[in-house]
């Protein structure tokens, strides 16, 4: 097909299903394939460099550790990074995608957490990766699980091997979102089990999903899968809380 006749389907889409900003609502160009205006787009924050190196907390005033990090305890993650801060432009994507039905934002959030893993040369040892499980009933409740979608797409951009439904959520925990750090890691308590230990056992994984705050849920996960073999595991997400 010619390009003119392309542009000129585009615009007659854009016509009939006009497109919106999923942050502020402003109406998109109509060959913008983008999910926000350039302006939200322009407004999304990468982590800062100054970061906790061990949980990737943003840190205000700089430091190699955040105030939980520091010490060195161990923990089950061995780090944890993301591209972004969730800032209200990330905010209003996540929910779009999440409960909004948007299956078709994954391929984009991924490039974008593919284009930002560069930044971390500390996860390149970890060559498999592994989506948060939802428990069954939320995910037929949302018809899908974001982190699997994200997951499939990272590992296909970035060459990473996508280990699939190696561990299952097999506790449908309540939302963490009112909990405390406490109480969300009381929540997460044998809420997972490895399904696929062969999957597991001696490999560095790496854990995908769309949001990190406490690390509760990634921790509870990490753990079961360094008690089913795993060599090391460590956490990306799209965006971190600050």
């Amino acid at each position: 097909m010619k390009p003119a006749l392309i542009k000129a389907g585009h615009w007659l889409l854009n016509a009939l299903l006009p497109r919106a900003c999923a942050h502020c609502g402003l109406d998109l160009h109509y060959l913008d394939a983008l999910p926000l205006c350039p302006a939200c787009r322009a407004a999304l924050e990468p982590l800062p460099e100054l970061h906790c190196a061990a949980c990737g907390l943003p840190l205000e005033a700089g430091g190699r550790a955040c105030y939980d990090c520091r010490g060195g305890r161990p923990r089950p993650l061995a780090l944890a990074r993301s591209a972004f801060v969730f800032n209200p432009q990330l905010r209003s994507l996540v929910h779009a995608f999440k409960y909004g039905a948007r299956e078709d934002l994954a391929g984009y959030l991924a490039g974008e957490m593919c284009a930002a893993l560069e930044r971390f040369p500390e996860l390149a040892p970890y060559n498999f990766c592994a989506a948060v499980p939802l428990h069954p009933a939320k995910a037929r409740q949302r018809g899908f699980n974001q982190a699997e979608l994200l997951a499939a797409a990272l590992a296909a951009r970035s060459n990473l091997f996508h280990l699939r439904n190696a561990a299952a959520r097999v506790k449908n925990t309540p939302s963490q979102t009112s909990l405390s750090k406490k109480d969300r890691r009381t929540n997460m308590a044998e809420a997972f089990r490895v399904e696929k230990p062969e999957l597991v056992r001696g490999r560095r994984i790496l854990l995908v999903d769309d949001v990190a705050t406490t690390l509760a849920t990634l921790e509870a996960l990490a753990a079961e899968l360094l008690r089913a073999g795993a060599k090391s595991v460590a956490a990306y997400t799209l965006a971190r809380e600050p």
